[in-house]
């Protein structure tokens, strides 16, 4: 049987259908998939650690997803089979199997977490991780590699495997962070008394966050939606995000009178927040107070985000907060990688963050992780309410933009890739004829072409950018005065030239 696995590579992770229903849409990833890429996996791991099968500990957990068992299954007994032990944690989240590879009793070698994240129900895929935290895309890469070799590990006797809790392991890790960070005189062990916090976890593997670790502290979680596991997701896509989900908890908040509304995407990598008067605190709001979050600790350090953040945002890190901004390129791995590099270059950065809210502290391992976050926004807002204030107040001084827009453009081209470099080429130097007619490019820029704007009608910015795997170019715009409708009208009359690109 000839498997296409690269098609399964979406970047540092792999994705693909692991369920029958959806018409057009046959499975990519069953069985036979998982099995190669298990064994490939186990041999990324050989190579890595010099160790052999037989002496590895690899864990593995997944979302809600219905296809998760039969895929767990699978990978369980292919790694038994080559004579790994394994740890069977059941219903987790992406960062807590990476914490496997560091809690006393766990201390695996490896990790695979079972998700696709916050796509359809009818997907699924696996994340990796070492001790060094999650694979990036040339590891993916040399993982396909050894499983389309067909190549078995090497086995000599037989794996085990060790059912565990570890998300009850994970979640004690977090509420002692809390209890350590929130001195409470008259109740030690209930420092979060006295607030009423609605956590949403979209039907995914969340939930754990308000029953395992807001309520024990004394928090009041009334309100809370949709914590029970269901891969169906039919309440809302479980994606900070997505506009219907953001609605969803901000609702919740106002309606329960809650001093704080949580939440996660599907498997918990992400977060973002509602303060008490229902405003959402999510894409660039997020960023700020995750960096408003270690701005004392940490005076002048870089935060490294994705290319799509806002020039208010800059002005906010910078100008209130003191710190430094990097904007850089789309992909949580790039911007976790770019601040590592930062720091091995012996420039301080102590936060990576996307705009989707994968935000990795280096206080913790650079891992991103939504339940980290979150944390680190309770423990804030548990300090804050005792002086009468409110989490939302951290960023008061952050402008929003009058409009923003996010536009999807299909390329239709043999190599949709060298086709869009064309458009940005052209872009680039198209707009470099027009610096006298208030318009410029924005340098130094990571990725695409970012132009501002500045005319009597429109001030703001657009970014145009090539997808990350996808034939599309997904054109970014926001605006300070005017409307976003005439930067696409401009942009539209310098994409007529292009027959292969979609129209705005």
């Amino acid at each position: 049987m000839s498997l296409e696995l690269k098609k399964l590579q979406n970047g540092s992770d792999i994705r693909g259908v692991s369920l029958d229903g959806v018409p057009g849409e046959p499975i990519t990833l069953g069985k036979e998939e998982a099995r190669a890429l298990t064994r490939g996996f186990i041999l990324w791991l050989q190579e890595k650690t010099g160790m052999m099968p037989q002496e590895m500990r690899i864990s593995v957990g997944h979302d809600s997803r219905i296809s998760a068992d039969a895929l767990k299954e699978t990978l369980v007994y292919t790694m038994m089979e080559a004579g790994v032990r394994v740890f069977d944690c059941g219903l987790a989240s992406t960062p807590a199997m990476f914490m496997s590879t560091i809690f006393d009793g766990y201390k695996c070698d490896g990790a695979i977490m079972i998700t696709a994240s916050h796509l359809p129900s009818n997907r699924n895929g696996f994340k990796y991780f070492s001790k060094e935290g999650g694979l990036d895309k040339k590891d993916i890469s040399r993982i396909i590699e050894l499983a389309e070799a067909g190549e078995a590990p090497p086995s000599g006797r037989p794996g085990s495997v060790d059912e565990t809790d570890l998300i009850g392991d994970y979640s004690a890790y977090l509420r002692n962070k809390i209890i350590m960070e929130v001195a409470d005189e008259e109740d030690h062990l209930h420092p979060l008394k006295g607030l009423k916090i609605v956590v949403d976890a979209g039907n995914g593997a969340g939930g754990f966050y308000a029953k395992q670790i807001l309520e024990p502290l004394g928090a009041d979680i009334t309100g809370s939606q949709f914590l029970e596991p269901d891969g169906n997701f039919p309440n809302h896509q479980p994606n900070p995000e997505n506009k219907a989900a953001m609605a969803s908890i901000s609702k919740a908040v106002i309606e329960n009178d809650a001093d704080l509304g949580l939440i996660f995407d599907t498997d918990v990598d992400r977060s973002a927040a509602v303060d008490r008067n229902g405003k959402e605190i999510s894409r660039n709001g997020i960023v700020a107070l995750a960096a408003a979050l270690i701005a004392v600790e940490h005076p002048g350090t870089t935060v490294v985000t994705d290319s799509i953040t806002s020039d208010q945002l800059t002005v906010y890190l910078e100008q209130c907060l003191g710190l430094k901004h990097l904007r850089f390129k789309r992909g949580y791995r790039n911007v976790i990688n770019k601040s590592v590099e930062l720091n091995n270059e012996g420039i301080d950065s102590q936060l990576a963050i996307e705009t989707s809210g994968h935000a990795a502290y280096k206080e913790n391992y650079f891992l991103d992780d939504g339940a980290y976050l979150a944390t680190k926004i309770v423990i804030k807002e548990a300090q804050l309410h005792k002086k009468g204030a409110d989490i939302g107040d951290m960023i008061s001084s952050l402008e929003e933009p009058k409009e923003a827009i996010e536009v999807r453009l299909p390329i239709d081209a043999s190599d949709f890739s060298v086709y869009g470099d064309q458009v940005l080429a052209g872009l680039k130097v198209w707009v470099e004829a027009k610096k006298d007619k208030g318009l410029s490019l924005v340098e130094p820029n990571y990725e695409g072409i970012r132009i501002n704007f500045d005319l009597p009608e429109v001030k703001g910015w657009c970014l145009l950018r090539k997808s990350l795997h996808d034939p599309i170019m997904p054109l970014n715009v926001e605006v300070t005065e005017g409307k976003c409708e005439t930067i696409l009208q401009i942009m539209a009359a310098f994409l007529d030239g292009y027959t292969g690109i979609g129209e705005i």
